[in-house]
């Protein structure tokens, strides 16, 4: 069975009709420590009845002790400092639900700017950390604004024309030949974050052509 699953974090709780409703959908729903809250005040609106997260991840920094205690049943405490509370709750996911197949990051983003370029960051990391391509999981961080997903080679995104786009990249060798944008990235160095931002789906279909298997965001309006 193929599950999806929806990692909720502490950012800002989403509005709107589409996060909600990836959120309504999944199989599996996961919040990190300090989301439980939000997530409880909300949960009604978004699935109509008392849906609670199958898990509650993370060193429980952010996590009051009553909501502690009352969802102990539950409750995953992880105290290491290396990762952060979404990077633990997708390697709980990992570990414990062998048919996972999408994972949407929910409320990853807004409030703080540090971690929302982290949790941006961390998501193209995750490619190459866990092997999520050849794992043939899907991944991506949707909000109220946008959509962001992570690629690592060469692909074609059905986009819709006029469809605002930007690309960023760590890897300032990474050549990123482009068909189906207004502005071509053929000739971009990715050497600072704005190099191929704020750019336009010019045919429905955009292709990027990468030098070498690499890592890059991609993030949608």
């Amino acid at each position: 069975m193929k599950l999806t699953a929806a990692i909720v974090g502490n950012g800002e709780f989403p509005r709107k009709d589409f996060p909600r409703y990836l959120l309504a959908s999944a199989d599996v729903v996961i919040c990190c420590d300090g989301a439980l809250g939000p997530y409880l005040r909300n949960m009604e609106k978004v699935f109509g009845r008392e849906r609670l997260p199958d898990a509650v991840v993370g060193d429980m920094d952010s996590l009051g002790k009553n909501l502690r205690k009352r969802f102990s049943d539950r409750v995953i405490r992880i105290e290491e400092q290396e990762d952060n509370d979404q990077t633990k709750a997708l390697k709980y996911l990992l570990g414990n639900y062998p048919g996972l197949e999408t994972v949407h990051l929910l409320a990853a983003t807004g409030k703080r700017e540090d971690h929302t370029i982290g949790n941006l960051s961390l998501m193209m990391e995750y490619g190459r950390t866990f092997n999520l391509r050849e794992r043939g999981i899907s991944i991506d961080m949707v909000s109220d604004y946008s959509t962001s997903f992570p690629v690592w080679d060469s692909c074609e995104l059905h986009l819709g024309k006029g469809r605002r786009v930007s690309l960023f990249s760590p890897d300032n060798s990474l050549r990123i030949v482009s068909e189906g944008l207004e502005f071509p990235t053929d000739d971009v160095v990715f050497d600072n974050w704005w190099k191929a931002t704020l750019n336009k789906a010019a045919d429905d279909v955009v292709k990027l052509s990468f030098s070498h298997p690499s890592m890059a965001l991609v993030i949608l309006d």
